[in-house]
């Protein structure tokens, strides 16, 4: 992390105030990490049991969920009381975000899941972590622009049903 000193004091930083159309992104947000959620879940299991296949069924969808649910664009990229600039979280905390880290990784040991549901796993980590990186970095162009919006359609398209029947459970969410 590259460490800059800012001008001023932290008492010229006015309070946050939120952006025009925040309550709406957010709530956006969260009804797209629950459908990527339910749609993970939807997977197939491994024939036999395995720690990779609970850890996609459970934790998995556990993070999505966190992560989405805790957005908080106040918690952006901001100087600290010592003039240092403090990276911001989005809300999101170091273990969520380590848990979508990992994805890559883990995904070499679900040779149940076809190519397809591998590739829809990276997108959802990328853009839930995408997500959360945005807001931090930049909340304003995020939310007034439709950065955040426009990554929960792609997110909204790598978790949509194969094929009708395929994922019922989350067929009604969509």
């Amino acid at each position: 992390m590259t460490i800059a000193y800012l001008p001023g004091t932290p008492d010229d930083v006015p309070p946050y105030e939120p952006w025009a159309g925040e309550p709406e992104i957010l709530a956006e947000a969260a009804a797209a990490d629950r459908r990527a959620a339910a749609w993970i879940r939807s997977l197939p299991a491994p024939s036999a049991p395995r720690p990779v296949g609970t850890w996609i069924a459970g934790e998995l969808p556990g993070a999505v969920e966190a992560a989405m649910g805790s957005l908080d664009p106040a918690q952006c990229d901001r100087m600290g009381p010592d003039g240092r600039l403090i990276e911001g979280n989005a809300g999101v905390d170091a273990v969520t975000t380590s848990t979508l880290a990992i994805v890559p990784c883990v995904l070499s040991d679900a040779d149940w899941l076809t190519p397809d549901q591998h590739l829809r796993l990276l997108a959802v980590a990328s853009m839930v972590t995408g997500i959360a990186r945005l807001l931090a970095d930049d909340p304003g162009t995020a939310i007034l622009h439709g950065l955040v919006a426009r990554m929960c359609a792609t997110l909204d398209h790598a978790t949509r049903p194969d094929a009708p029947g395929l994922a019922p459970e989350i067929e009604h969410t969509l």
